[in-house]
This record gives structure tokens, C-alpha cells and sequence, in this order.
């Protein structure tokens, strides 16, 4: 049997009965869009992170494009945020009109490096956009420092990091607003689609509200900006509803599995995460690295374990942002880790035997080297 590098249907299993009741319990409402549903996991999750407001939409890079919209940036402006991150952070930015700005990442834990964001500010920047990688925080301090001294806004991307926590300070509660996805194999995920915005700011929770609903105030008056749907459904939002009660569960079963790979790798040639001091890391992946990476993957194939590389292509290398003018080698640390750096299987319900077996294969792989 393939060891799969995530997989929901253990968890399905053990969770099927309140997920049908989920879906039930929406179907019996009688309202089907902008429900009680809605209203409630919008209050839960808002409260699970000590903030205000939270506005639930349809996936997670819409959730980042709102988010910097409702924050008003927009043509012209520049946003600074990393390259080593999933493709719709930087689609998301660039979807606003406004223009991506590259800094490097630290090589131990691959996190944006904050040493690097006062250089590359300008007249035009108006946002910074830390992604907090993997699942845990990048350091919000001197982002903070950085955006009081020049004026600027801080959208966190959490969509890898949902119940990470920095210096006690849950992921997501220190910026002007924090953008959230729910694909299925999040910390906290749906089953399929949804996103969600968190915010304290009224004005910009406001702005959310009207940007999801087409430009309007969830009503057919005269819209003032024309937006697109942007709505998160009622059955999503009730099945996130049931499984957020859960979280502080999946991301200690994260953490176990995390420790297991310590214990039976800690002592070979790979490099595991290290988790930052003050981090509490989910793992909403395991990324490890070894500049041998290609070599073992070809020959782990023999073992029947899927893996994955997060990520192999940085964005700035990607063609469709050749238009940025990011040459080879101008960000050495991110495109040294593409070379070396790949995931070992990660989700709560990963048994104890199936980790077994990838971390035996693992080492065979790598004494054959």
C-alpha cells in the first residue's frame, strides 16, 4: 500500500458522523449562502485568535487578494513578501495590480529573512506580507518596527500555520490582518474550498464584507467598487465550524508524528526543521533537506512512499513572473533550497507502523549513499 504524503480518509472515518450532521444540519437551515453557519464559524475562529472580525471567503488566494485590497493596496504599489512560498501568495499579490518585491529567506528554518526587508522598501511599498512557512511564524518584531516606521501594512499569510504561536501570540493576530486557507490538507482544512480573513480594524472589516459580495453590502444595493464572489458556503463553513474545535487536536497529533521522525531520524545525514525559539510549530508539512535530495527521491521510489518537494520551482523563477526581472542567483538562498529540500509524509492520523516504514526506507536510502 502507497504511503501517501497526506490523507484525509482515516480522519474522515473517525470524524463521518458529525461531518453528515454538518451537512445536515446546513441542508435542514433553510438557507444555504450567508447562513448561521457562516455568521458562526466567523465568530469562533475570530475568537480562537483574539481578534474582532473574520470574514469568510472562497479560497485562500482570494483570501490574501481581499485582504490587501480591504488594506488598499492596489496599482502602483509595491508588496514585500518571499519567493519560497506556494505560487497564489505572489498570484494573489499580483492579481491587486500591485507589484511583488523578492527578499531571501534564512537558510535554517526558511523563513523570510526580516534583516533583508528594510532594503528593499521604496517610496511605493505599502504592504508587507510575511508567509509563515510550513507551520510556523516568521519574526513579527522587527516587521512590526518596520511598518510603524514607514507606514506600512502587515497582511500575515497563515495559510500553513492555522494555531502556530509566537511568544504565546496565536498566528495571524499581529497585523493589520491575516489571510487563512482551508484546502483540504490544511492544519485546518475543508473539504474543499474556503478561506478566511481575520481582522480588529472595523473600516477594513467593512471593506471585506462589500469585496466578497460582488462590491455591495450583501444586499442588491449600488455597489461602490465592483468586486467579484468571493463567498465561503454554509456547508464548509459549518464542517469548519465542527473541525475548529479539533484544531488544538490535529496540531498536537502533527506534533507527535514530528517528534516520531526526530527519534528516528535525528541521527542521520538529513536536515530536519528547527522550530525558531518562541515558535510553537504544527508542521503543517515536514520539510527536510539534503543536497543529495533528486538521488534519494529517485531511489525511495522503490518503496511505494509518496513525497513532495514545497517547493521545487521558486516563484521568481517561474515564467510567469519573468516580467519581475529576477535573475538567477539573486535570491541564492531560496534557490538553494529548491535543489535540497522536500516532505516526508505529515498528517495527524499517520499511524505509528506507516512511519515505520518511512523512516526505515529513509534510512536504507540514505546508507546507500
Amino acid at each position: 500500500m502507497t504511503t501517501r504524503v497526506w490523507d484525509y480518509l482515516v480522519e474522515y472515518e473517525a470524524e463521518r458522523l458529525d461531518l453528515l450532521d454538518a451537512v445536515e444540519t446546513v441542508f435542514n437551515s433553510g438557507q444555504l449562502v450567508l447562513g448561521a453557519s457562516l455568521r458562526g464559524f466567523e465568530s469562533e475562529f475570530a475568537a480562537y485568535h483574539g481578534i474582532e472580525h473574520c470574514v469568510g471567503v472562497d479560497n485562500g488566494t482570494n483570501a490574501i487578494k481581499l485582504g490587501l485590497q480591504a488594506l488598499g493596496i492596489g496599482p502602483g504599489d509595491e508588496v514585500i513578501t518571499v519567493s519560497n512560498t506556494a505560487a497564489p501568495t505572489v498570484v494573489a499579490i499580483d492579481g491587486t495590480g500591485a507589484t511583488p518585491v523578492f527578499v531571501d529567506v534564512r537558510e535554517d528554518d526558511f523563513l523570510m529573512d526580516t534583516g533583508q526587508v528594510e532594503a528593499a522598501i521604496t517610496e511605493r511599498t505599502k504592504c508587507l506580507l510575511p508567509v509563515h512557512l510550513y507551520g510556523q511564524c516568521v519574526d513579527m518584531a522587527p516587521l512590526k518596527e518596520l511598518a510603524a516606521k514607514h507606514g506600512l501594512s502587515i497582511l500575515e499569510d497563515c495559510a500553513q500555520a492555522h494555531g502556530a504561536r509566537q511568544n504565546g501570540k496565536v498566528a495571524g493576530s499581529t497585523g493589520d490582518a491575516a489571510a487563512f486557507s482551508f484546502y483540504p490538507t490544511k492544519v485546518l482544512g475543508a473539504y474543499g474550498d474556503g478561506g478566511a480573513v481575520i481582522t480588529s480594524a472595523e473600516s477594513v472589516d467593512r471593506r471585506l464584507r462589500r469585496l466578497r459580495y460582488y462590491g455591495m453590502d450583501e444586499r442588491y444595493y449600488t455597489l461602490e467598487t465592483p468586486a467579484h464572489n468571493s463567498r465561503l458556503d454554509e456547508v464548509q463553513a459549518e464542517i469548519l465550524r465542527r473541525k475548529l474545535k479539533r484544531l488544538d487536536t490535529y496540531t498536537a497529533g502533527r506534533r507527535a508524528v514530528a517528534q516520531r521522525y526526530v527519534d528516528g531520524l535525528g541521527d542521520t545525514g538529513l536536515k530536519l526543521p528547527r522550530t525558531v525559539p518562541g515558535n510553537e510549530h504544527v508542521y503543517y508539512v515536514y520539510v527536510v533537506r539534503h543536497p543529495r535530495r533528486d538521488e534519494i527521491l529517485e531511489r525511495l521510489k522503490a518503496y511505494d512512499i509518496q513525497l513532495n518537494i514545497s517547493y521545487p520551482w521558486p516563484v521568481h523563477t517561474m515564467t510567469g513572473f519573468a516580467h519581475l526581472g529576477y535573475e538567477t542567483g539573486s535570491l541564492p538562498v531560496t534557490e538553494k533550497l529548491a535543489t535540497e529540500i522536500f516532505s516526508l509524509p505529515m498528517y495527524p492520523a499517520l499511524t505509528a507502523d506507516l512511519q515505520d516504514k518511512v523512516v526505515h526506507a529513509v534510512r536504507e536510502v540514505l546508507s546507500a549513499l
